[in-house]
């Protein structure tokens, strides 16, 4: 069975993640045909506009994209294959393409949308459609593997609205259609059940100007967020990830304290080394920052190689032997340096050898 269905429909090229067992998690296999077939039909005249779906597990929709396959990472490293290497090498590059993609491109956001396929669906230029429904489940949930949010996640979160970048990227907490509207990560929200409809209308000539009328003409749904803004920027504005989690732990409110908690899970370092990330790159272009998540996703499998690394940690707490109980080296954010830090931010390669080099 193909992990991905691409067909073109009168004038729209069609692409449907094909994966729903592994929520249609992202394989290498996966990035090299949907790469390949963008780049295909940004060249094919019958091609006027794009459009991605998942494949859930009772039919189309109802899943969107689950990440990257965290199991192949651990197996990878384990195995000493070097395919992890090129994996996020052309993730990347797949997320700078749909970034600058020179026609319409339209992502339906149902169901869970979480790290990679936050970066096949948060990129999208001016001339871009990104669906999200009452039942996204919307995250960049990196920090509790001991990763921090790629993709150029760093760029997209930063771009959110206040602080929600930085509280999105440090908890991974998951947000509905609503909030992600509010926090500039999808465009509109369409009710579920019209998905199929609007998915089969892109096949005529001005069904794109037309379904972003109705995106902008939909109801306002519930934005549970919104009440915590001036929380969320009071709090995640803050210096360092010690200061907001003690100002949090300071507070005393349900949500101060549910959400310190929260933090107290994470990978200590990571969450030092996403705070880094995502405020260094509010000042960079889109390539900068890939150029950079690309030198920090190397540190985080090679600064401490084998399992001996927070990322190879986390995964195997929880996807591969699922006790949920990580084992963070260190095991405080109060014990963290910026030695440990800017560690992560040193590039591996000179600038002529960067393997996303090319890319402008």
């Amino acid at each position: 069975m193909s992990e991905i269905v691409a067909e073109i429909r009168g004038t729209a090229g069609l692409v449907t993640l094909n994966r729903p067992k592994a929520l249609n998690a992202l394989s290498l296999d996966m990035i090299r045909a949907l790469t390949a077939t963008l780049l295909a039909w940004a060249e094919d005249p019958r091609v006027h506009r794009v459009a991605v779906r998942g494949m859930g597990r009772e039919g189309p929709f109802g899943a969107f994209c689950a990440g990257g396959d965290i199991r192949f990472f651990h197996q990878a490293v384990l195995a000493g294959d070097p395919r992890l290497e090129d994996f996020f090498t052309e993730e990347y590059t797949l997320n700078h393409l749909i970034h600058g993609y020179p026609k319409p491109y339209v992502v339906f956001m149902d169901g869970v949308v979480m790290g990679g396929g936050m970066g096949i669906s948060a990129h999208g230029s001016d001339d871009s459609l990104r669906i999200a429904t009452e039942r996204t489940k919307m995250a960049m949930p990196e920090t509790a593997i001991g990763l921090f949010p790629d993709v150029g996640g760093g760029w997209f979160l930063a771009r959110c609205p206040g602080r929600m970048g930085e509280y999105l990227a440090l908890t991974g907490q998951v947000i509905g259609g609503g909030d992600a509207v509010a926090a500039r990560l999808a465009d509109g929200v369409l009710v579920s059940s019209e998905l199929p409809a609007a998915w089969e209308a892109l096949a005529h000539a001005d069904s794109f100007e037309l379904l972003r009328e109705r995106l902008r003409d939909a109801p306002s749904v519930a934005r549970p967020l919104a009440s915590q803004r001036a929380d969320i920027d009071r709090y995640f504005g803050l210096a360092t990830v010690q200061d907001i989690v003690q100002g949090l732990e300071a507070d005393g409110s349900a949500w101060a304290t549910e959400t310190a908690a929260l933090l107290r899970k994470r990978s200590p370092l990571m969450l030092h080394v996403t705070l880094e990330h995502v405020r260094r790159a509010r000042h960079m272009t889109l390539v900068s920052d890939l150029r950079m998540e690309r030198e920090m996703v190397r540190n985080c499998f090679q600064l401490r190689p084998g399992t001996a690394g927070e990322t190879m940690e986390g995964i195997r707490a929880l996807a591969v032997d699922k006790d949920h109980a990580p084992r963070w080296n260190p095991p405080r954010i109060e014990d963290v340096t910026q030695e440990m830090v800017q560690a992560f931010f040193a590039s591996p390669w000179p600038a002529h050898a960067h393997p996303l080099h090319d890319l402008r």
